[in-house]
């Protein structure tokens, strides 16, 4: 038995989690420090991710992917996560991307960019702009008539893996007049012309990976559009409820490497002539630590168990976002204080996993928009009692 909560795999999760666990060991994990200190991104474990099936695991198989299950999909999230947290973003930015072609993308699309994605040729989700983030149906970004194209016109910003990914979901206001009745998303191809991306951004944590700007003065058809005209919000929504789920996902990964951390530390080192585990002020907060991130796996597991049958997992995944999410941040914050000293220098993993945590309280909505969220739904529920 396991002091944290182990959901029980089936035959699909258990065999994909393995693989995982080998490339983590063997290959991610060894290769995290190096990434954080030289800010640099992994192509090496992406070519891994490629020829394991794992960058294409939530591809349906008739496009060149794996067909697995979503809650198997975020059970390899997290594992990734726990040994690398860039690679373990790479991989959620890889699902998040293909989300709304999942969703309601044409067979074409789905055969040209989910297939490109299970190859390495990888598709973000480009929504955030200045002055439009937590507020995204304030967004600038144009698509306008121009003979039977669109111009598209504006510039994402904070896109995850920007700039390594080929292909990109934009998304632009169709009628301006209608806010965010008139957004529309359409993919756009970074080697198009009038598509640029100058700026990659640096981050205190996640520092494998990249985060990038996508200027768009381009010409794109109407088979680029994914989804319908003007619906371009309600499948942005759709696409989060299901990207808070792998994020917090990702958040019960990097906790688990917090408490990892913490409780083999809090065993190792003596003060007084006993490990300083048998001090009540260090085991207490780690016995804290054990408990919420069960509480965390627990939801993350049900959100996306619930996604899978097709349930709306709206509150559900919010839930989820924020409480895996903040769960990790005490985890990776106990882990600090049980080094001491040493956890707050470099380069002690501790000390990289609290700056590589820090992002999953803020990306796919802040917690606090997650409360706000929740408080909408309940205000509503109780409205109609």
């Amino acid at each position: 038995m396991t002091v944290i909560w182990e959901p029980k795999a089936d035959e699909e999760t258990a065999k994909w989690l393995a693989v995982a666990e080998e490339l983590s060991v063997e290959h991610f994990e060894p290769l995290a420090e190096e990434l954080d200190r030289d800010q640099r991104y992994p192509w090496e474990s992406v070519k891994l991710l490629v020829d394991s099936g794992l960058a294409g695991i939530f591809v349906p198989k008739e496009y060149g992917g794996q067909g697995a299950s979503f809650a198997t999909t975020c059970a390899v999230i997290e594992r990734i996560s726990r040994g690398c947290a860039s690679t373990g973003a790479i991989l959620t930015a890889y699902a998040l991307g293909g989300t709304p072609l999942v969703l309601v993308g044409t067979d074409t699309q789905k055969d040209k960019y989910l297939r490109a994605m299970a190859q390495g040729e990888a598709t973000s989700f480009a929504l955030t702009e200045l002055g439009a983030g937590s507020d995204a149906a304030e967004i600038k970004t144009t698509a306008t008539r121009e003979g039977d194209k669109w111009r598209l016109k504006g510039e994402k910003i904070f896109i995850g893996n920007g700039g390594a990914s080929r292909y990109y979901v934009a998304f632009a206001l169709t009628d301006p007049a209608a806010g965010a009745r008139g957004i529309t998303a359409f993919m756009v191809d970074k080697e198009a012309e009038g598509v640029v991306i100058d700026h990659l951004e640096d981050k205190m944590g996640i520092r494998g990976t990249q985060t990038s700007n996508l200027k768009l003065d381009t010409l794109v058809g109407d088979e680029d559009m994914v989804g319908e005209l003007n619906r371009g919000m309600r499948l942005a929504m759709q696409t989060l409820n299901a990207g808070r789920i792998s994020v917090a996902a990702q958040s019960v990964g990097v906790g688990l490497a917090g408490y990892d951390e913490a409780s083999r530390e809090a065993v190792r080192r003596h003060t007084f002539g006993t490990p300083i585990i048998d001090n009540q002020g260090i085991s207490f907060p780690i016995a804290d630590s054990a408990t919420q991130l069960t509480a965390a796996r627990m939801i993350t597991t049900e959100a996306a168990t619930a996604y899978d049958r097709g349930e709306d997992v709206a509150v559900l995944g919010a839930m989820a976002k924020l409480y895996a999410s903040e769960a990790s941040h005490a985890a990776v914050d106990i882990a600090v204080q049980v080094f001491g000293g040493d956890g707050f220098c470099k380069p002690t993993r501790a000390e990289r996993l609290y700056r590589d945590q820090r992002i999953l309280q803020i990306y796919e909505g802040t917690s606090e928009i997650q409360r706000l969220v929740l408080g909408r739904f309940i205000k509503k529920e109780a409205s109609e009692q």
